[in-house]
């Protein structure tokens, strides 16, 4: 954990808790509980899962304000079955009952991602394979789902667009050669004609790695460069070009093959990455043909939240 991470889900959770009291309270609880009430509940899996969020409890509560202990029963990452308590809170009834549905929507969503992430870690147990995760996140909880990634076993890409150079087929239509003076180009991978000064994927390459780890308008620009290749022509053009990692976009079984044994001959060290199609069904597969990384926005996109509840215990007094 950082601070970027308490400050995002700090940032969330004020939005949260105005979504649900405005500038008023929750009369309801106000109308039906005693102030000087007291309490204490468990937030309970009602499924099978992996922890993720729970150590975050406590900033939650601190900004409702909550006159609430907070015990947390399990760590993060840790496996747990139907009926399992996962934090304990306790102290005023009415802070209970008003910070109950935030709070469960948080572990609940990341609990989920966690446990689809543990799935498909599990299915390519045993190759080469790591998986990542992906920039197709709900906004405003990004570094939050990346949490619950690796809080699942997988490992996080780039954060954003600060952080990382990835290149893909848009930067390639959208962009200018500087290698050319005006002339019409062919791309070489593609039956279409290319159009004025088209950026090849081998420049693209160049260009990104002899601006890697520079300096912009006192900037610092990231370290590493991987670009986004969709058929074995590309990946020949940029494979001894010094980038880190080559993106291999919806290839066959046989084409990751091709790619990986290419990369292996050659004796470069560029890491190749499989994306596009992956879900739990093809995924295992994927990973022994010996690619090194597997990305899929399925982790965030795809994933249901968990099935938490707030069961009350005994020790209620007044």
């Amino acid at each position: 954990m950082n601070d970027q991470l308490e400050n995002d889900l700090r940032q969330l959770v004020r939005l949260a808790i105005s979504e649900d009291l405005d500038v008023a309270v929750d009369w309801t609880t106000v109308a039906m509980i005693d102030a000087d009430r007291r309490g204490a509940c468990q937030i309970v899996s009602r499924a099978h899962g992996i922890a993720a969020g729970v150590a975050l409890v406590p900033w939650i509560i601190d900004e409702f304000d909550a006159d609430l202990d907070v015990e947390v029963l399990v760590r993060e990452s840790e496996t747990f079955s139907p009926g399992t308590p996962l934090v304990r809170l306790s102290g005023s009834a009415r802070d209970l009952l008003t910070s109950e549905r935030v709070t469960l929507n948080l572990l609940s969503r990341l609990c989920g991602i966690a446990t689809m992430t543990r799935r498909y870690v599990d299915l390519i147990a045993g190759t080469s394979a790591r998986l990542y995760d992906t920039r197709k996140t709900t906004p405003g909880m990004r570094r939050l789902e990346k949490y619950a990634v690796r809080c699942g076993g997988g490992h996080n890409h780039r954060t954003g667009l600060f952080d990382g150079f990835l290149i893909k087929d848009n930067h390639l239509a959208l962009g200018r050669s500087q290698q050319t003076s005006g002339q019409p180009t062919s791309d070489p991978t593609t039956s279409k004609p290319g159009v004025g000064n088209r950026l090849t994927a081998a420049e693209a390459a160049q260009r990104a790695v002899a601006m890697r780890g520079g300096l912009m308008n006192q900037l610092v620009a990231p370290s590493i460069v991987e670009i986004e290749v969709d058929g074995l022509g590309q990946f020949e053009q940029v494979l001894n070009t010094g980038i880190d990692i080559i993106l291999l976009d919806n290839f066959s079984l046989d084409d990751l093959l091709t790619a990986v044994a290419a990369r292996d001959a050659a004796g470069v060290s560029v890491e190749l990455e499989a994306s596009g199609n992956i879900n739990i069904d093809t995924i295992a597969t994927v990973a022994a043909t010996g690619v090194d990384r597997i990305s899929s926005g399925a982790l965030t996109h795809q994933a249901t939240s968990l099935d938490l509840g707030m069961d009350w215990t005994e020790g209620f007094t007044t």
